[in-house]
């Protein structure tokens, strides 16, 4: 698939050029709707990669007629949100992206949302955040539980102060319904672990991607997601509580995302929210069956390499482009 010519008139400035990055899986209508909103931006993306995860609903097909601009990466085996992040990632690094803007098929960003997130990352244009998250909220206004970003649990006075001077908070991670990521730190921390399938992907990647580093929250660049329905994540999720728990103890057992104590803590938070799903839960036999199951995998197994889940889905990463030193 050619990509598209770059669109001029909008990598210029401090904030550099930015490649979003949708994945989608049969949700035409909402797919179309994000994409609408995504050129409707007061300072759109230089270019669209849009991931469809082997869609049934004609996704594809109405994203080349109704946006040919957009970079449409069409696969032929559904790789999860993890897989078609990675991917769509890829193709953004191997080509001139300076920042890349992930989000979800059925987030819906406000016209404002990049120019809030490229403003705020201006603040400090020596040293910028490695992750600028927006503020999500659900149709009717309210914040989302599901993707409220973790704050910064030890972050120093220095760190809230220059978070706030940009009318940010300090955060640790986020979901992947909008966040924009500085390119640079993606190729020295590497992909999404594509073999997470679906849940935890995005924790795993950006804590890894925000070690050692700077992470904000933005309140002043707003998405919709567009949920079937209002929850957080401890709401009832059947047989994919099994990747809810392969991949947290993945993820608590890798030494790259989170330091040692850091481990502990989040390995309570997440003891804590099990215990809270199970309690919410009608169907207990089914997650007490996916949390033995999720242990015994995530204890006796490691993720293999993201190239490898990739390439046996027949996808093969693009060479980057040679960088600057």
């Amino acid at each position: 698939m050619a990509a598209p010519s770059p669109r001029p008139g909008h990598g210029g400035g401090p904030a550099g050029r930015v490649t979003a990055v949708l994945v989608t899986y049969n949700r035409r209508e909402l797919l179309l709707e994000s994409l609408a909103a995504l050129y409707a931006q007061s300072r759109p993306p230089d270019e669209v990669i849009v991931v469809d995860n082997a869609s049934t609903d004609d996704s594809a097909a109405a994203v080349r007629t109704k946006f040919p601009a957009a970079r449409l990466a069409v696969l032929d085996h559904n790789t999860g949100g993890a897989g078609g992040f990675a991917y769509g990632m890829a193709l953004a690094l191997a080509g001139p992206a300076e920042l890349i803007w992930l989000m979800d098929d059925d987030t819906v960003p406000e016209p404002g949302a990049l120019a809030a997130l490229l403003a705020a990352r201006d603040h400090q244009p020596a040293a910028p955040p490695a992750l600028i998250a927006s503020r999500v909220v659900w149709t009717d206004g309210r914040p989302h539980p599901m993707n409220t970003p973790r704050a910064k649990p030890f972050a120093t006075g220095a760190e809230r102060a220059a978070a706030a001077a940009a009318g940010c908070t300090a955060i640790r991670s986020a979901s992947f319904v909008s966040i924009l990521v500085d390119a640079a730190v993606c190729r020295e921390r590497g992909l999404p672990q594509a073999d997470y399938f679906l849940w935890n992907d995005d924790f795993e990647f950006t804590t890894r991607l925000l070690r050692g580093r700077v992470g904000w929250l933005c309140p002043a660049s707003v998405v919709v997601h567009k949920t079937a329905a209002f929850g957080s994540t401890d709401a009832d999720p059947g047989q994919r509580f099994f990747y809810e728990v392969r991949n947290k103890v993945w993820t608590l057992r890798a030494s790259a995302p989170l330091a040692p104590a850091e481990r502990v803590l989040y390995g309570g938070a997440t003891v804590r929210r099990w215990a809270r799903t199970f309690a919410r839960s009608a169907d207990r036999r089914t997650l007490w069956s996916c949390l033995v199951k999720g242990v015994s995998a995530g204890l006796r197994s490691r993720p293999r390499p993201t190239e490898q889940v990739l390439a046996s889905a027949g996808l093969t990463l693009p060479a980057r482009e040679p960088r600057d030193s």
